[in-house]
């Protein structure tokens, strides 16, 4: 049963990514692995071996959802390697090829044949997607290691050469950033509790939730960067 308009029988599951509402900034990281060795075409999608990409094109504006599985059967390893160039981590460059085929299937329309041929629309596409995804991932790091710091700078201790006021003014700090986690949503929060405070990596996080490992890392990059703008007005303190 079609989702939303999103097509049913397409593999990627398209209906469940876009029924999501909580990885909606960052839609394509819950969907299942897109699989190397696709199974045999349908009747429907053997259809289109002869069209052009001009005419799968088309049909992608038309909402067919097997013109969508024709050009990815056409063209998805060329959008991997391109991936793959960019992003060297096999479960987040699968990602980015969900999401880039999401948005093939949302702004087909956008193509225009005057401008070149589809496939160095698809190719453009996927290089932004895979660099906006790089360039996230490296803010997030960033992000990441500035609360690092903040949370190894806080536990139980401040040390023992500081004075009492410097001591209070922690303790304070320390009392406000536990009050901000707990305004998280809880998936979010449990998240980031598991990953500092428990030290677990990500992939353990996972498994403990029972959770793909695309939605844990989103729940981290939401719940990281919320911290960062509540911490904003006391950075000077830290």
């Amino acid at each position: 049963m079609a989702v939303s308009g999103e097509p049913s029988s397409f593999r990627y599951e398209l209906g469940k990514l876009v029924a999501s509402t909580e990885l909606k900034p960052w839609i394509g990281t819950i969907l299942p692995p897109v699989p190397t060795n696709m199974i045999e075409p349908t009747q429907d999608v053997r259809s289109f071996s002869a069209a052009t990409d001009e005419a799968l094109m088309g049909a992608i504006t038309d909402r067919d959802e097997n013109a969508l599985e024709a050009l990815y059967q056409r063209h998805g390893e060329t959008l991997r390697s391109i991936i793959e160039s960019v992003i060297h981590e096999q479960a987040e460059a699968e990602d980015v090829l969900q999401e880039t085929l999401l948005q093939i299937w949302k702004q087909a329309q956008n193509y225009a044949p005057r401008v070149g041929k589809p496939l160095g629309w698809l190719t453009t596409i996927t290089r932004r997607r895979a660099i906006d995804r790089l360039r996230r991932r490296q803010a997030y790091i960033r992000v990441k290691d500035r609360y690092q710091e903040q949370i190894n700078e806080l536990p139980g201790g401040a040390s023992t050469t500081v004075d009492g006021e410097e001591k209070m003014e922690r303790a304070d700090l320390r009392c406000y950033l536990r009050e901000q986690m707990s305004a998280l949503p809880e998936f979010q929060r449990q998240a980031l509790e598991l990953s500092f405070f428990r030290g677990m990596s990500h992939r353990e996080i996972a498994a403990s939730t029972k959770n793909p490992l695309g939605t844990v890392k989103t729940r981290l990059e939401l719940g990281l960067q919320k911290l960062h703008a509540w911490l904003k007005p006391v950075q000077h303190k830290i």
